[in-house]
């Protein structure tokens, strides 16, 4: 049974839901504080279906640092907050939480597919859900919602801050040459550096770090899933 170390009402009004996320973005924690031998790294992602009505939600747990399958779960649910731009966690995170209710035990790491510190109010989806659960989490997003960068070099493991002001929010990185990067953010108890170490880790051959690579699959029924 998933631990939820803060709760809150998911049926609020975007105003109230800005509220809430300044509130539980106190408690993020941008330093490492995860194990010392991370064991098993899970991703997490969402699709929807019938016209956005359902939610599906996808987790894939794989073995670090070899990379294997070991466990999958998906959770449908009744989609019950609209899209409003920096608060796609109420539309998500109750599906994700349903998904992860479902495998045999919580990850050492939970990569997620989205923002994590680099949001407006500091707590985009993968610092949301890391507060909650009080999980070490990262955010691969594969875009930019806020910050301004430099040109990142084109070689693979090459980065660059990304900047919101004078604070570093996350970091753009090329998780493969010459194909375009990935926005890196600190989701919860894990430093910047740290999460740009597994997030590379993590990609031996795609864009995408394995963990969301195949969750979006698993998300989006895309075929020849793994």
């Amino acid at each position: 049974m998933l631990v939820l170390h803060h709760s809150h009402p998911w049926d609020v009004s975007p105003g109230v839901a800005r509220e809430i996320q300044t509130s539980l973005g106190q408690w993020i924690v941008l330093q490492d504080d995860l194990p010392t031998n991370v064991k098993t790294i899970a991703g997490v992602d969402v699709g929807f279906e019938a016209r956005f009505s359902i939610t599906r939600a996808a987790v894939v747990v794989l073995s670090f640092p070899d990379l294997e399958i070991l466990e999958t779960a998906i959770a449908r649910c009744p989609t019950s907050f609209p899209y409003v731009p920096g608060l796609l966690s109420f539309r998500e995170v109750p599906a994700i939480l349903e998904a992860l209710e479902k495998i045999t035990h919580l990850p050492d790491l939970l990569f997620c597919d989205g923002q994590g510190y680099a949001h407006p109010r500091r707590l985009g989806l993968a610092s949301h859900l890391g507060v909650l659960l009080d999980l070490p989490t990262i955010g691969v997003a594969k875009s930019r919602y806020i910050g301004t960068h430099q040109e990142v070099p084109l070689e693979k493991g090459q980065w660059v801050p990304l900047q919101d002001h004078d604070e570093t929010i996350g970091a753009v990185l090329r998780s493969r040459t010459k194909v375009r990067p990935l926005y890196i953010s600190v989701g919860h108890r894990i430093s910047l550096a740290t999460a740009l170490d597994f997030v590379l880790a993590c990609t031996p051959k795609y864009r995408l770090p394995e963990p969301t690579r195949l969750a979006d699959k698993l998300a989006s029924r895309k075929p020849n899933f793994p």
